[in-house]
């Protein structure tokens, strides 16, 4: 019996000591459901919590007030794979915040307040497979090179932002890419649309709820159309359309041959000028020479 006992007792004092390293190592006010996980969900934050252990590998934050994240947040959370930052205050992601976050897999930035996603937000997240961006009202510009090394990605949201337009290199350079949510943005059936729509054409059956739930509006009347309504030949008209570089080349290509133009009509102009006098010297000394 006495045995059982010792034993039981260092059964007690194992799980006593467990239990109060965990509640040590959690951030106050937030919950660490197991040893890897910090739960610090609709509490209020304005900031980061702080005394985040450092094998975290599950960080809810979503629904809290936090408006920014500190560049080197991430440098010593070398094991985190899943961030929920949903429904905060961020209204940027400075570049190479996420780089250092070679393990991420998931990662929630929906319902905030950005408003553009620049060239090396995601730098070097090769692991990143889902990426939710969807519901940033102020959301209206995404870099073509904003996903670029993306590498492992399969799941885009970009749904329900202020998108009008959206750079095809931005989604073709994402080799693993299965799904993408682009509804719900005021997209606008111009000329920058026309390659955007023809890939969407191309791609359709990445698109969860294909194009039929994806609408434009016409550059005329402000009408908004669904892409169903609308096929290659609605841009016809863009394919004799010059881009702002075709116009650059036009242009320098008259101004550089103006300028040879005006430098050959003063040589010409000088040319005949020299040999006008030459001629009226020659004759001069022909004429002294019959005297």
């Amino acid at each position: 019996m006495l045995p059982c006992v010792c034993w039981l007792q260092l059964i007690l004092i194992l799980l006593s000591s467990a239990l109060w390293t965990r509640g040590e190592n959690c951030p106050v006010a937030c919950l660490c459901p197991d040893p890897h996980t910090v739960d610090c969900r609709g509490r209020g934050l304005t900031r980061l919590p702080n005394e985040i252990p450092l094998d975290v590998r599950r960080l809810l934050l979503a629904d809290n007030w936090i408006p920014r994240i500190p560049s080197d947040f991430l440098v010593l959370y070398s094991d985190l794979v899943y961030l929920d930052l949903r429904n905060n205050s961020l209204s940027s992601i400075e570049p190479g915040t996420l780089s250092t976050s070679s393990r991420l897999v998931f990662l929630d930035l929906g319902s905030n307040n950005l408003t553009e996603i620049p060239t090396g937000t995601f730098g070097e997240s090769r692991s990143l497979i889902k990426l939710r961006l969807g519901n940033n009202p102020y959301l209206s510009m995404v870099s073509e090179d904003a996903f670029t090394g993306l590498t492992s990605l399969r799941e885009l949201e970009l749904e329900r932002n202020a998108l009008s337009t959206l750079q095809v290199g931005a989604l073709s350079q994402l080799p693993s890419l299965r799904a993408v949510r682009l509804e719900g943005n005021p997209w606008l059936c111009n000329c920058n649309f026309a390659n955007l729509f023809t890939w969407l054409m191309e791609n359709s059956h990445k698109l969860p709820n294909g194009v039929e739930g994806m609408e434009c509006s016409l550059p005329m009347d402000g009408r908004r159309v669904s892409l169903t309504q609308l096929s290659k030949d609605s841009f016809r008209e863009c394919q004799a359309t010059l881009t702002l570089t075709d116009l650059l080349i036009i242009i320098f290509s008259g101004i550089s041959v103006s300028v040879v133009a005006i430098m050959t009509s003063f040589f010409l102009a000088s040319t005949v000028h020299c040999f006008q006098r030459w001629s009226k010297g020659t004759k001069g000394d022909e004429e002294e020479s019959e005297e």
